[in-house]
C-alpha cells in the first residue's frame, strides 16, 4: 500500500515534534514494518526531508490552516507537513501526493479530516509561488534553522553562514572508508565498478571513498567481512591526524559507537593497547559489534570519560582521542531532527561538560604525548573558545597546529565547515605535554 510510507513518515515526524524523541532512535524498527525497499526509501525520504525543511513548512502550513489544529490532532499536523513537502519540496505528481496523504487521514481514524486536508494540499499545490515568497521574508523560514542558531552563524562565521546553513540542508552522501589492512582503496574501487556501484576517491583523507547514489550496506563487497565501513570523510580524519606508531598507549575517550576505534586499528594494528571506554553500555555494544566485523580486537570499558579515578590503572597513555559529546550542529544534513531537539541554553552546559572532560583526561596524557579535541560541531563556544580557556589553565599544555589542506584556522584547533571537500563539519585541536628531561 503506497499510503504506508506516508503513514509511518508522518508518526515519525510527529514523535520527533511533539515527543522530543530522536529520529536515529525511532527509524530503524519503524521502517522494519516496510517489505519493500522502495517503501521503505520513500518513508525515509519524507521524514528525513520534512524534518529537514520543517521551519520552512510549518511557515507555510501556517498561511494554509485558519486556526491550529488542537493537541489531539498533531499527528495531522505533521501528516500535512509531510504532505507539503511532496508537493513543494520534491515535487511529486499532485494526484499521488495528495490522493495518498488524504489516505492516511482516514487510516488514522480521522475522516472528517479527509476533506481538510484535500483542501489545504490543493491550496497549496494552487498559490505554491506566492507562499513560498512570502514565507522567505522570516530568516528561520527562508533557511529551515531556528533564528538563534541562525544569529549564532552570523556572529561566529560572518562571510560562511550562508554557507553553512546551505550545506545543513543538503542531503548527505554516503561516504566509505577502505580498511587498507585487507585491500587499497583503488583495488576497492575496481571491486565497486564491477559490483556496479559508481564511487569516486575524497581528496582527504586517503581511505575515503564517495558513492555517487547510496546503496544498503549488504550489497557493499566484503562490507560483511570487514573490508569496508560506512564514516563520513571529516570522522576519517581523526585517527589520521593522532600520529599513530607502534607500541603506543591509545584512549578512545567517548567512543561509541566505534568508528574511530576500528580506524586506529586498521591503521596502527600493533599498538601496546587500546582502550575505548564509553558512558553508556548499550552503545559500547555497537563498538563491540563494529570491532567484530573488522576482525579487530580493542579493550573496551563503560565508564565516565571524566572520572578516571574509577577506570584508569595509572599508565599514561601516548594518545588520547576525546571526540566531545557536543551540539552536533555540524552534522545536521545526516540528523535534520538535531535543528529540533537542540537549544541555544544546551551550548553553555555542553561547553561545561567538555571542559570537564578535557581536565579529567589531560593528567592521563604521558608527557609529550598528544590529545587531540574532536567535536561535530561548528559552534565556536564549543571549540576554539573551550580550548582557549583550558590552554589559559593548564600551564603544561600548548597547542600543536595543524597543517592541513582542508579547513579554516582558528585561535586554537581547525575547523572543517560543512559541504567543505564534501565532507561533515567537524573541528579538530591537537593539544601536547612538553617532554619530561632529566637533570
Amino acid at each position: 500500500m503506497s499510503s504506508q510510507p506516508r503513514k509511518i513518515a508522518a508518526l515519525l515526524v510527529h514523535r520527533v515534534l511533539d515527543q522530543g524523541e530522536s529520529l536515529g532512535s525511532l527509524l530503524g524498527p519503524q521502517l522494519a514494518a516496510l517489505d519493500d525497499p522502495r517503501q521503505r526509501a520513500l518513508a525515509q525520504e519524507l521524514a528525513f526531508g520534512t524534518l529537514r525543511w520543517s521551519y520552512r513548512l510549518e511557515a507555510l502550513l501556517a498561511q494554509l490552516l485558519r486556526k491550529p489544529l488542537k493537541k489531539k490532532d498533531r499527528d495531522l499536523h505533521a501528516l500535512l507537513l509531510v504532505g507539503l513537502y511532496q508537493l513543494l519540496m520534491l515535487e511529486m505528481p499532485a494526484h499521488a501526493a495528495v490522493s495518498e496523504t488524504v489516505e492516511v487521514a482516514r487510516q488514522l481514524g480521522k475522516d472528517w479530516a479527509a476533506g481538510m486536508v484535500n483542501g489545504v494540499l490543493r491550496n497549496a499545490q494552487r498559490q505554491s509561488a506566492a507562499l513560498l515568497q512570502a514565507v522567505d521574508a522570516t530568516a528561520a523560514a527562508r533557511w529551515s534553522h531556528p533564528h538563534w542558531w541562525i544569529e549564532r552563524l552570523q556572529q561566529d562565521w560572518p562571510e560562511n553562514w550562508q554557507q553553512i546553513l546551505e550545506a545543513g540542508n543538503q542531503r548527505p552522501p554516503m561516504v566509505l572508508r577502505v580498511n587498507r589492512l585487507q585491500v587499497a582503496r583503488e583495488d576497492y574501487l575496481q571491486q565497486l565498478r564491477a559490483a556496479g556501484i559508481e564511487a569516486v576517491p575524497l581528496p582527504f583523507p586517503e581511505s575515503a571513498i564517495r558513492l555517487l547514489q547510496p546503496v544498503a550496506v549488504d550489497s557493499l563487497p566484503g562490507f560483511r567481512e570487514g573490508r569496508v565501513s560506512v564514516q563520513d570523510g571529516a570522522a576519517q580524519l581523526c585517527a589520521s591526524l593522532l600520529d599513530l606508531q607502534a607500541g603506543q598507549r591509545v584512549l578512545d575517550a567517548c567512543a561509541a559507537p566505534g568508528g574511530k576505534t576500528g580506524h586506529i586499528l586498521e591503521l596502527a594494528p600493533q599498538l601496546e593497547c587500546l582502550l575505548a571506554i564509553d558512558v553508556d553500555e548499550a552503545r559500547l555494544q555497537k563498538v563491540r559489534e563494529n570491532l567484530q566485523r573488522l576482525q579487530l580486537d580493542a579493550a573496551l570499558l563503560a565508564g565516565d570519560a571524566g572520572d578516571p579515578q574509577s577506570w584508569w590503572d595509572g599508565k599514561p597513555f601516548d594518545r588520547i582521542l576525546l571526540d566531545a559529546p557536543c551540539s552536533a550542529s555540524g552534522v545536521v544534513r545526516r540528523h535534520p531532527d538535531i535543528k529540533l531537539l537542540r537549544r541555544s541554553a544546551d551550548l553553555r552546559s555542553l561547553s561545561q561538560q567538555q571542559q570537564r572532560l578535557l581536565d579529567a583526561l589531560w593528567p592521563l596524557l604521558a608527557s609529550g604525548g598528544m590529545l587531540l579535541y574532536v567535536s561535530c560541531s561548528v559552534f565556536r563556544q564549543e571549540n576554539s573558545d573551550n580550548l582557549r580557556v583550558f590552554l589559559d589553565r593548564h600551564a603544561d599544555a600548548s597547542e600543536l597546529p595543524l597543517q592541513a589542506e582542508w579547513g579554516k584556522v582558528l585561535p586554537v584547533g581547525r575547523q572543517l565547515l560543512p559541504g567543505e571537500h564534501e565532507m561533515d563539519g567537524f573541528y579538530f585541536a591537537c593539544l601536547t605535554k612538553p617532554e619530561k628531561h632529566s637533570l
